[in-house]
């Protein structure tokens, strides 16, 4: 990314190293400027401005396939890997966990876990790269209801014979496919396992994240407004590790 640097101001290097410090062991700003030779209001400052200038980078590299040919190429890829077909990829949500209850409207955000949280909705290929994400939703919101209000849900609807999967809370559709709520017959328990063993890559795309961005599993300590951007920004540089290869997250 291109960023400024001028007389003695931080070179783009240092500045995605203070970004990507904070991402990484979210503590206190000041401990983090102590350790890399700078001031608070220094780190502040660029964590905040790198952090606005990936987010404006997210349609780039955050994509779900949306055309005739971009739907094929995605349905070939996903059966280079898998068996269900038709799928592009995976729907679920993970609730990021916020450092306590919000003093508006607080009672939203607390989740049937009881913690403060926002429920991010994101859809994964087979790759583990993620193709949308909407972190707009506190964390009480049913994931149902994120779902029928998302703009992927309006492209999905848009298609013919292409699914994501999703889990059993969810509500069947003809472009989302979901198990069997109490299979009886063999070929329904099949269906499930089959649908189940498919679905585990949202998961390992989830636990990639939170291991490689840890401010998304223990608590953000920002103001409310700038967690959703957060954790966009975070799903940025996922997929830029998974098309770098980084080992880290690939695996």
């Amino acid at each position: 990314m291109d960023f400024e640097s001028r007389g003695a101001a931080q070179s783009p290097v240092q500045k995605m190293k203070i970004f990507l410090r904070y991402c990484a062991n979210p503590g206190f700003q000041s401990g983090i400027a102590e350790e890399l030779g700078c001031s608070q209001p220094t780190v502040s400052r660029i964590f905040y401005d790198v952090l606005e200038r990936i987010v404006q980078q997210a349609g780039k590299f955050i994509r779900v396939a949306n055309t005739e040919n971009q739907i094929m190429q995605a349905k070939g890829k996903w059966l280079t890997r898998f068996r269900f077909p038709t799928a592009i990829g995976v729907i679920d949500c993970t609730h990021i966990r916020l450092d306590g209850k919000p003093a508006q409207f607080g009672d939203e955000y607390v989740n049937r876990k009881c913690f403060a949280s926002i429920n991010v909705q994101v859809t994964c290929d087979q790759n583990s790269v993620i193709t949308s994400i909407d972190a707009s939703w506190p964390g009480s919101v049913h994931d149902t209801r994120i779902w029928k209000n998302s703009a992927v849900c309006e492209i999905m609807k848009k298609t013919r014979n292409t699914i994501l999967l999703g889990d059993s809370g969810y509500g069947i559709m003809s472009c989302l496919m979901t198990p069997y709520n109490d299979p009886h017959e063999e070929y329904q328990r099949v269906f499930n396992k089959l649908l189940t063993s498919e679905r585990v890559v949202i998961e390992h795309t989830f636990g990639q994240v939170k291991r490689r961005f840890p401010i998304l599993k223990y608590g953000c300590r920002l103001k409310l407004t700038s967690i959703p951007k957060v954790i966009i920004a975070c799903a940025v540089l996922h997929n830029i590790a998974k098309q770098l290869r980084d080992e880290d997250v690939f695996t």
